[in-house]
């Protein structure tokens, strides 16, 4: 979408939002709003030409009939809508299920109303969750304390992993953590766009192609909303609101694409089937993980092993510590580098995430039948991390930033890749030898630690020991919970 024709609705709607605030309206109230409003004015777009798409919403609760009243009765009208539409079946029951109209005030609606209707939203190539909701977000994770990394990945990021993942026509393609459908998104307009379709597999694509599971009531609308503007699913929703690492499924996927939520341990400890650990919350029993941990990160590496068909492919967004950390975490590195072909590591740099103090990588493998010898031959690292510099505002990460990291991955076919100052290779052998098959490995020289010309902003700097102190302490905690189970 172009740059000024977005900043100048991002700043209109935010101008807005001031005025909803002095009425008690909250940003995370104010973002739900705005999305049932953009939705259905998109959903009214895209029954117009050039697409001449059937919208779904039904006669007299679309936007148009928003645009016939005024006063009270457009506030009473509202409410029905949003009523009317959470008790309908398929994606409209999941999009407005429990919908609330929080702007009480007919006026301030009104205008709200008239704004968005001010604008061409489909021409704009714009998501539900494009621009405006994620400054909102950020906005919101500002204002709580909260932080939002659990609802975004960036665009830039997300476009990259699927360009090298390279999802085809016929996949079933999930995201157990899938938040508003980032990935989904992508990888449905990779094979769109890359593939010349045939009838069936347009059909196939719409319907059989893309699932995924959110924990989150309110991400999981917003997904589907996505799904639905871009023409994705049937009358039943292909997401679900739920815990995905409660229990394995059933089900068999050939590609999962995922960034599970920040925040190191789970409130509830799974356990393997050789024996439970004591603790008072709930207990998940999975016969098929390796390892009982109550990190999460861990948790969620183990279930997309386990959901994976044999030769499906997996890019997963995993924190430093699934990288070194012992007991658990060496358990499911060993596991995984003898069971998977774990090709690829892209160590990201800090900077991406609203959740502060994370850092993160993707880590790339593929699930094989069993097998005595292990799979893992060659595991490639590119760091995109050391000597790199990104902030969410003033120097986002961008599409651009991606391209030597993708043209070193080498998708058209990644058995014939050359090493770089970036992009190293080590040998199963040298894995399994390093302590507790350590991943975190570094052959960078660091710029900044050996001149002082080159020290990145005094901002930056501050921001990164504030990461740095935010992981460490991170990692106290978790330590000092293990030792209180431990002393039960």
């Amino acid at each position: 979408m172009a740059n000024n024709s977005s900043s100048s609705i991002v700043q209109k709607v935010w101008n807005y939002c001031h005025v909803l605030r002095d009425d008690g309206v909250s940003y995370g109230d104010y973002v739900e709003q705005l999305t049932y409003l953009i939705f259905l004015k998109m959903a009214d777009e895209r029954s117009k030409p050039p697409f001449k798409q059937p919208s779904g919403i039904p006669s007299g609760l679309d936007w148009q009939s928003l645009l016939q009243k005024d006063g009270d009765a457009l506030e009473v009208h509202y409410r029905h809508i949003l009523e009317t539409l959470g008790k309908e079946k398929g994606m409209l029951g999941v999009i407005f299920r429990k919908a609330q109209n929080k702007i009480q005030d007919p006026a301030k609606l009104r205008r709200l109303i008239e704004l968005i209707n001010g604008e061409v939203w489909i021409g704009l190539d714009i998501d539900v969750k494009g621009d405006i909701y994620e400054g909102l977000l950020q906005k919101n994770a500002e204002d709580t304390k909260s932080g939002a990394g659990q609802y975004f990945t960036p665009r830039p990021l997300i476009k990259a992993l699927v360009e090298v993942a390279k999802p085809r026509p016929g996949m079933t393609i999930h995201d157990p953590a899938c938040g508003t459908g980032g990935f989904l998104l992508a990888a449905h307009d990779y094979i769109s766009g890359n593939y010349t379709l045939d009838i069936e597999q347009k059909k196939a694509l719409r319907y059989n192609t893309f699932s995924g599971k959110d924990i989150v009531d309110n991400v999981v609308r917003l997904c589907v909303m996505n799904l639905y503007l871009h023409g994705i699913g049937s009358d039943e929703s292909p997401i679900e609101t739920g815990d995905s690492l409660i229990s394995d499924a059933g089900e068999r996927f050939d590609m999962v694409l995922t960034n599970p939520p920040f925040g190191k341990r789970s409130s509830i400890t799974i356990v393997n089937g050789e024996g439970k650990a004591e603790k008072d919350t709930l207990v998940y029993e999975r016969q098929d993980f390796a390892a009982t941990t109550s990190n999460k990160q861990l948790n969620f590496l183990q279930h997309v092993k386990t959901i994976l068909k044999i030769h499906g492919k997996a890019a997963i967004v995993v924190p430093d510590n699934v990288l070194f950390e012992g007991g658990a975490g060496e358990t499911v590195r060993r596991k995984l580098l003898k069971e998977c072909d774990v090709h690829t590591l892209l160590r990201l740099p800090t900077g991406l995430f609203y959740a502060q103090g994370v850092k993160a990588n993707v880590l790339f493998f593929d699930k094989k039948p069993a097998s005595e010898k292990p799979w893992t031959d060659k595991l490639w690292i590119y760091d995109l991390r050391t000597n790199a510099h990104f902030t969410l505002k003033t120097n986002a990460l961008s599409y651009e930033d991606m391209q030597d990291f993708i043209k070193c991955y080498n998708p058209s076919n990644r058995f014939e890749r050359q090493e770089a100052e970036r992009f190293k290779v080590f040998t199963y052998e040298e894995l399994m030898n390093r302590d507790k098959a350590n991943l975190d490995i570094i052959w960078l020289k660091d710029d900044s630690l050996e001149d002082s010309a080159n020290l990145p902003e005094p901002a930056v700097i501050a921001r990164e020991i504030a990461d740095n102190l935010e992981s460490a302490l991170e990692e106290f905690n978790s330590i000092f919970a293990e030792l209180g189970e431990e002393d039960k």
